[in-house]
């Protein structure tokens, strides 16, 4: 008896992975250093012991949704939230991707948008950044001109660059789009670091929507949190597809609460960026290339070692960053997270003893 087979294009993918190692010092998927604030975790606590567990969740989840719209200025129709940003990005594939649909990026940017492309039977089109990993405006217009994709991702600060899309920039891509019949995708995950955010662009007639996280600047990358916000009409059209009840009670609870505590959220991002400024600091004195960051990690290559015997030299070392050598054109290059000042200082310590 012969085993049922997946669908041909599942059958040739490999899975997105991020190693976990059990390390002292873990900095390879752009989590907070720091926990949420205490006073989050004992609302939080109160609030779990309250839940009507025999019932279903709320499943328009509107508190919360009413809640991130606020924070955005918006209503809370215009916000869409699940099971942390990819089951969002995933929706919105389902919902305006699919076979005989395609979806534009631009490489090296965040692998999920085009792994979740192909799971959603989205075809891909890859435009190139340029040697600096910026957007490239020639290479936008040539990629959505000639094949007018349904969905364009932008992600801004890019993942794993670090690099950001001026508002200039955001704004053309926009235009493109529009012309083209479109929707544009701004992944915004770490765009609490940026000094200019796309949502400000979402009109009632603009074919954008803007991804955001819980897992980076929030501090709850175990709550699998985060949402979009976009034009009442797209938001619809998600709810449509998403499963019924997919939004758990405790997870609602937990992201309506945190942004009670935004003062917390601003002042743990001023401290990463000044830590971040001074790993960059101690970086450049190093035989390794540095990109500039404007987010939670910074990117870099060794000019003299191969990457991948760094990385297991660090990890030997009990010291745990990314391999970014499957990303395209990012052969031989490592993403460090920022930590804590003690995290960072054993990973500028083992990094310079191997390199020696």
């Amino acid at each position: 008896m012969s085993r049922p087979q997946p669908r041909d294009s599942i059958a040739l993918m490999e899975g997105y992975h991020s190693p976990q190692i059990d390390v002292d010092v873990r900095l390879n998927t752009n989590e907070s250093p720091e926990l949420p604030p205490r006073g989050f975790v004992e609302e939080v606590a109160l609030a779990v012991s309250e839940i009507k567990w025999h019932r279903y969740p709320r499943r328009s989840a509107t508190e919360l949704r009413t809640a991130i719209g606020k924070l955005h200025g918006v209503g809370h129709g215009q916000v869409f939230a699940a099971n942390g940003s990819n089951e969002v990005l995933q929706t919105l594939l389902l919902t305006y991707g699919g076979p005989g649909r395609s979806a534009a990026i631009f490489e090296p940017t965040y692998a999920l948008h085009s792994h979740l492309s192909r799971i959603t039977g989205t075809n891909v089109v890859e435009g190139e950044r340029t040697a600096d990993f910026f957007l490239d405006m020639d290479e936008v217009e040539r990629v959505i001109a000639g094949s007018r994709p349904d969905i364009t991702f932008l992600c801004s600060p890019n993942n794993p660059t670090g690099v950001v899309d001026t508002g200039a920039q955001i704004r053309r891509v926009l235009e493109l789009v529009s012309d083209g019949g479109g929707i544009l995708c701004v992944d915004e995950a770490y765009g609490q670091f940026a000094d200019f955010s796309a949502i400000e662009l979402i009109g009632p007639e603009v074919p954008l929507v803007v991804s955001r996280t819980y897992s980076k600047t929030w501090a709850m990358a175990a709550a699998r949190l985060g949402y979009v916000v976009a034009p009442e009409w797209l938001i619809a059209e998600l709810e449509k597809v998403v499963l019924p009840y997919h939004l758990d009670a405790m997870t609602q609870i937990a992201g309506t609460l945190a942004l009670r505590h935004i003062d917390a959220m601003n002042e743990r991002v001023a401290r990463l960026v000044e830590e971040r400024g001074r790993v960059m600091a101690e970086l450049a004195n190093l035989p390794v290339d540095v990109w500039p960051s404007s987010s939670n990690f910074v990117l870099f290559r060794p000019r003299e070692l191969d990457g991948g015997d760094v990385w297991q030299d660090l990890v030997d070392r009990s010291v745990l960053v990314r391999n970014c050598a499957s990303w395209p054109r990012l052969e031989g290059c490592l993403r460090v997270t920022i930590g804590t000042p003690e995290e960072d200082d054993r990973f500028l310590a083992a990094l310079m003893e191997v390199l020696a």
